[in-house]
């Protein structure tokens, strides 16, 4: 078993956490499953196609936006929103990274 010095910075973890929170709501996980399939989509599409309340759809579009998963654009009085693929991709990079090294 190999030991490794650990070091964790409070910014870092605080950061981290957030993003493997607002990953692991499986609600969540459908919106952005949603978005993907269609690259960039108002809220208005999302919440009437999966059938969601308005205001929870918004609560979770904002956990995800917060950790910098999902990211908007204005386009007159809609918000679209899009998957940050490179915020995601390094998320999933580090969580494979960490299971690897068990």
């Amino acid at each position: 078993m190999r030991k490794a010095k650990v070091v964790l910075k409070s910014e870092t973890l605080s950061e981290s956490s957030e993003i493997l929170r607002a990953l692991t709501h499986p609600l969540r996980m459908k919106i952005l499953e949603f978005i993907d399939r269609h690259d960039s989509i108002n809220v208005n599409k999302i919440y009437n196609t999966l059938k969601l309340e308005q205001s929870i759809t918004s609560q979770h579009l904002r956990i995800l936006r917060n950790a910098g998963i999902v990211l908007t654009e204005r386009e007159g009085k809609f918000i679209h929103y899009k998957i940050d693929y490179t915020k995601v991709s390094k998320v999933l990079l580090a969580v494979n990274n960490f299971l690897d090294e068990e």
